[in-house]
């Protein structure tokens, strides 16, 4: 992947992600264990703050929601998107894990991919030999993965707007939860990708990260075009989202996933890991894309209107 780096460098705004970089590199069962803040793309903060009036003795507590680097199961969605044409509600999801007690889902695979195609653009390395790197670490002496944390994982949880409490107390107990599932997902993402993700979702993974490299190239002249002005003008503060794109139209275009499905679960991962108009923007960028694939691959009209003269 030559020239990512200095097309898709580090900066400022990519740091709270970029400790997710050295968890390819490291982790409990490879190495010494990151703590659970370097999971966190988002720490939800606490600010105490006192609303005065009619009783100025109630304090109200401010409770920021967070966007965090999670596994999360869509199963079903994608057969039955292929058999029926449409996305399957929720209550027929398949399980999250396998019989193995594995993740089992494409969701997974994305996220997998998505971590390691951003640890790549930060690192300039190729992404399919640091995923390949990543699979063939040794791991350390000793280490035992406890599969139960991934029954615990939070799989659908989004960021959202703060969340306002009546009490410390209740801020406080919320700050309990949100550091138990920070501790899951250092436990979880920081282990060995063999005991967490499935022998179909690793190889799923690995497709995405080839069809990125394939594409690499045809799709700068692509993101070019359909990419707003602000994020080309700040490619390093946006290297997140245009992974996010890459592995989108590569699936698309290599993989032949319905789109409807891949747009739908690039702005699922924006939800998760972008900020702010992200999942907007790249549900605009990916339809513009669409659009102009279906016009290119169209055959035009008067060869339409010439086939059914001939039909008829």
């Amino acid at each position: 992947m030559e020239g990512t780096s200095s097309v898709l460098s580090c900066s400022a705004s990519s740091t709270a992600l970029y400790s997710r970089t050295h968890l390819l590199e490291s982790g409990p069962g490879l190495a010494s264990p990151p703590s659970p803040s370097a999971f966190r793309v988002k720490s939800r903060s606490l600010n105490s703050s006192v609303k005065w009036g009619a009783r100025k003795e109630r304090p109200s507590a401010v409770l920021c929601s967070r966007a965090s680097l999670r596994t999360s199961v869509l199963a079903v969605e994608e057969a039955v998107e292929r058999s029926r044409g449409s996305v399957a509600p929720a209550k027929e999801m398949l399980p999250k894990i396998d019989k193995s007690g594995r993740f089992c889902s494409p969701r997974a695979a994305r996220e997998l991919a998505l971590s390691i195609a951003y640890a790549a653009c930060l690192e300039g390395f190729d992404p399919v030999r640091l995923f390949e790197k990543r699979m063939n670490m040794r791991r350390e002496p000793g280490y035992e993965f406890d599969k139960a944390s991934l029954l615990e994982y939070n799989h659908m949880s989004f960021g959202g707007p703060p969340v306002i409490t009546d009490t410390t107390e209740e801020a406080d107990e919320l700050m309990q939860i949100d550091e138990k599932e920070s501790a899951i997902e250092a436990e979880v993402l920081s282990a060995p990708p063999k005991m967490v993700y499935s022998k179909l979702i690793l190889r799923f993974t690995r497709k995405l990260l080839v069809a990125v490299m394939d594409q690499w190239d045809s799709h700068v002249l692509v993101i070019d075009k359909v990419a707003p002005e602000n994020w080309k003008m700040a490619p390093a503060g946006r290297i997140l989202e245009l992974c996010i794109l890459r592995l989108a139209m590569s699936e698309i275009t290599v993989l032949g996933t319905r789109h409807q499905i891949v747009i739908n679960e690039a702005v699922d991962l924006a939800k998760r890991f972008c900020d702010g108009a992200a999942p907007r923007i790249i549900n605009g960028c990916l339809r513009s894309f669409i659009k102009d694939l279906e016009a290119t691959h169209s055959p035009p009209a008067s060869e339409v209107k010439e086939q059914i003269a001939v039909s008829a």
